[in-house]
C-alpha cells in the first residue's frame, strides 16, 4: 500500500523527466551513430566515425578552450560567490531573505538582455571605456569585447547567483555553535575559517562548482555575443552543427559527449553530498 502511494506520487515527477530528459537524452544518442544526409539531416546508415571525429586536434582545442573558459568563470565565481555567501548567512534571519533577493534579482529580466547590456558596457565607446578616460586613467580605450575577458566576465554575471544559493544553504546549515566553540579554545578567525567553516563546506562549494562549470561549458549565447565567431566554444559547436553545417548526427555525438561530462560531474556531487550524511554524526 505504501509502495503504491509512492508510485503515485513519484509517477508526475518521473513522467516529466522522462519525456523531457531521458527521451531526448536517447534520441540524441541514437542519432549520433549515423550518418550525415547529403542534404543534411540523417542518413540511417550506422557508423562510428562522428565520435572519431569529435577527438580530431581541431576539435579538441575548442574542447579544451572551453573546459578552460569555463573553470576560470568557475574559480572566479567561487572568488566572490563566497563572501557573499558567507555574508549574507551571518545576517539576522530577517535580513537573509531580502539579500538573497537582491542576488536573485537578474534573472527577473531576460538573460539575452542582459548579455547586450554588457556589450554596451564593454565596446570601445561603451561605458567603462568612456569612464576611464574621462577620469583620466587610460588615453586610448581597452580592447574589453570580443575577446576571452568579455565571455568569461558574462559567464560570471549569469551564474555566479547560482554559485551564491548553493554557497549560502551550506554555509546556513552550519549555525553558530561551532564556530563559538573554536574561538573559545584560542582558535582565531582565519584559523576557524580554514579547520571548520571551510571543510564542512564543501558540500555546497561543489555543488556551486559544478553548476557554474555545467552552464557555462555549454553556454553559446554568451561566446557568440561577448565572444565574437572567433571565439568559439563547445556549445557553440554544437549549435552550428545543427543550423548551419546541418550535420545532426556529429551534433548529436557532441552534444552526448556535453552531456555524458555534465551526468558524471553530478554523480560526483552526489557522490559528495551523500558520504559527508554518512559521515555527520
Amino acid at each position: 500500500m505504501v509502495l503504491s502511494r509512492r508510485a503515485v506520487m513519484l509517477a508526475p515527477g518521473l513522467g516529466w523527466l522522462a519525456l523531457l530528459l531521458v527521451i531526448p537524452c536517447g534520441i540524441i544518442f541514437v542519432h549520433s551513430f549515423f550518418e550525415r544526409g547529403i542534404y543534411g539531416g540523417i542518413d540511417y546508415v550506422f557508423t562510428l566515425e562522428n565520435y572519431r571525429r569529435a577527438i580530431d586536434p581541431l576539435y579538441l582545442r575548442i574542447f579544451l578552450a572551453s573546459v578552460r573558459i569555463a573553470l576560470t568563470a568557475t574559480a572566479i565565481a567561487l572568488l566572490l560567490g563566497y563572501p557573499a555567501a558567507y555574508f549574507i548567512a551571518l545576517q539576522a534571519k530577517r535580513r537573509q531573505m531580502p539579500l538573497l533577493i537582491l542576488i536573485m534579482l537578474p534573472f527577473w529580466s531576460n538573460y539575452l538582455i542582459r548579455t547586450y547590456a554588457w556589450i554596451v558596457l564593454l565596446n570601445r565607446e561603451g561605458l567603462i571605456n568612456r569612464g576611464l578616460i574621462d577620469l583620466g586613467v587610460i588615453d586610448t580605450p581597452l580592447s574589453l569585447l570580443y575577446n576571452d575577458f568579455a565571455v568569461i566576465t558574462g559567464l560570471v554575471y549569469g551564474y555566479v547567483p547560482f554559485m551564491i544559493l548553493a554557497l549560502y544553504s551550506s554555509i546556513s546549515k552550519l549555525g553558530p555553535d561551532l564556530r563559538e566553540a573554536s574561538t573559545d579554545l584560542g582558535a582565531g578567525a582565519w584559523r576557524t575559517f580554514l579547520r571548520i567553516t571551510l571543510p564542512l563546506t564543501l558540500p555546497g562549494i561543489a555543488a556551486g562548482c559544478i553548476f557554474v562549470f555545467v552552464l557555462s561549458i555549454g553556454n553559446f549565447v554568451t561566446p557568440d555575443l561577448l565572444g565574437g565567431k572567433q571565439r568559439a566554444m563547445l556549445g557553440n559547436l554544437i549549435y552550428g552543427q545543427f543550423l548551419t553545417a546541418r550535420d545532426w548526427p556529429f551534433g548529436a555525438a557532441l552534444a552526448f559527449i556535453l552531456i555524458a561530462i555534465m551526468m558524471l560531474l553530478l554523480s560526483a556531487q552526489a557522490w559528495l553530498v551523500n558520504r559527508e550524511r554518512e559521515i555527520a554524526p
